[in-house]
């Protein structure tokens, strides 16, 4: 099963190549993107979560389960929705879980790309999945939920981490 990299680690700083090659083992790759998810009980992941700087991200959230190929967001509604949010790659040294803060992030978002297939996909979403969405899609971009934060927030988490 893939690791799940933690901060620190420099592929999570590095934005993220396209995926040209759209074959076995990149299907393979979205199977084992999935199983690491679950086994750590996520509802999203980016290819750097787990070593591989490619642009795409698997999701299972709020009833809707998907993968994204080079994705590209746009934002639908810049309303704030001030959340909890985690990341399974900023882990509390003390729970092993992730670590959270409040964090405001757009109330809509589109994310558009491709299947492993290569058929396109569209996809408008609220709430929970708006917001991993737009969190999957910093990671591909080379950013973690922490530069997102308010400074004191964020050094509190990296305290912990």
């Amino acid at each position: 099963m893939r690791e799940i990299r933690v901060l620190g680690d420099p592929v999570l700083r590095t934005p993220a190549e396209p995926v040209e090659s759209f074959d076995r083992e990149l299907r393979r790759l979205i199977d084992e993107m999935f199983e690491a998810m679950y086994a750590v009980g996520g509802v999203g992941l980016a290819g750097p979560q787990i070593g591989v700087s490619r642009r795409l991200f698997v999701y299972d959230i709020s009833g809707r389960k998907g993968h994204v190929i080079n994705p590209v967001l746009t934002v639908d509604d810049p309303a704030e929705v001030v959340e909890e949010e985690g990341c399974l790659s900023v882990p509390d040294r003390r729970t092993g879980s992730p670590a959270y803060a409040p964090l405001a992030r757009a109330a809509g978002v589109t994310v558009a790309g491709v299947d492993r297939l290569e058929r396109p996909v569209r996809i408008s979403a609220r709430g929970s999945l708006a917001r991993c969405f737009q969190h999957e899609t910093d990671h591909l971009d080379g950013r973690l939920f922490v530069d997102r934060l308010p400074k004191n927030d964020a050094r509190e988490i990296m305290l912990r981490t």
